[in-house]
């Protein structure tokens, strides 16, 4: 039988954390652009 899924070596674990990161970053960014977005469009329609 097998102990669960099988470990990562150090190496692979800090490559898989750096991508993780850099999605997370993305994703933020994303969100973030879309708050500005939809701010910016907020107060232009309220000086029509």
């Amino acid at each position: 039988m097998s102990d669960g899924p099988p470990r990562m070596t150090p190496e692979e674990e800090a490559r898989f954390k750096q991508a993780r990161k850099g999605r997370n970053l993305g994703i933020g960014g994303a969100l973030l652009f879309f708050a500005v977005l939809f701010y910016v469009i907020t107060i232009v329609r309220m000086g029509d």
